[in-house]
């Protein structure tokens, strides 16, 4: 394998600097073993994708985060709801929500996206940590309040919670139909901004950063990275929807303890 190869498979996790000291990572489509449409570190099961592959590209990114960790990651259902848990889960297992929460070392808890927020939260104090996956739906029907309430049930406190937001679909990208802002508040209309005709765009960064800090958390890193603009390194699922494709990836955001 030439140097070239080399770099494009290794996994090289996204890291938040709020987070620093804290094993997580935003993973990308590098480093994985995924083919076809949804090449590279494919993570989601509801992809079309090979299982054998999903489960590799696992296996790559627990061990680029936190080696010999073992993975709990939910059904997600674009809920609000958040669960705590501390062993890891799979298959049928999975509990249908869209927030994990955990305090037990050894476990990674994980999201996976293609647009929507992912989201990491970190009590290092307390030793509590949570993913959260922060689609529109989700975060404003309260599965940011839902997973910083399961954290402080685990001990945390919310001045000493620290979130990042990684890759999610940008604003200029989120063409929406007016419809959607009656789902909003009023005090929510600066989230939007007008496009062509009755069109609008929608910040979720922006959005879920307010939802945090409404939760109590101060301390809140965006990343600001578009999914949609950047295919070489993100999977979208509307730019795959627009460029006709038959199915989308999913990255992972994960978060543990040593």
């Amino acid at each position: 394998m030439n140097r070239l190869a080399a770099a494009l498979a290794e996994v090289r996790p996204i890291r938040a600097r709020v987070l620093e000291g804290v094993p997580h990572g935003f993973l990308t489509r590098e480093g994985g073993v995924s083919t076809g449409t949804v090449s590279g570190l494919q993570f989601g099961v509801g992809a079309g994708d090979d299982p054998g592959a999903v489960a590799e590209n696992r296996r790559r990114g627990i061990e680029a985060v936190l080696p010999g960790a073992m993975l709990a990651m939910p059904y997600q259902v674009h809920s609000p709801d958040a669960v705590i848990l501390d062993r890891a889960v799979e298959g049928d297992e999975r509990p249908p929500a869209d927030a994990l929460v955990t305090a037990t070392p050894g476990l990674l808890v994980g999201v996976v996206t293609a647009d929507c927020a992912p989201v990491l939260l970190a009590d290092r104090q307390a030793g509590v940590v949570a993913a959260v996956h922060a689609g529109w739906r989700g975060a404003a029907g309260g599965v940011i309040d839902s997973a910083v309430a399961k954290m402080l049930e685990l001990g945390a406190e919310s001045k000493d919670i620290f979130a990042a937001i990684g890759p999610a679909i940008a604003q200029a990208n989120y063409e929406v139909g007016p419809e959607m802002r009656d789902a909003f508040l009023p005090e929510d209309e600066a989230f939007f901004a007008q496009g062509r005709g009755d069109r609008l765009h929608f910040d979720l960064e922006g959005y879920v950063a307010s939802r945090l800090r409404q939760a109590g958390v101060t301390r809140v890193e965006a990343l600001g990275l578009d999914t949609y603009g950047d295919a070489g390194r993100f999977y979208s699922f509307r730019r795959s929807t627009h460029t006709g494709e038959a199915d989308y990836g999913r990255q992972a955001a994960l978060i543990g303890l040593p």
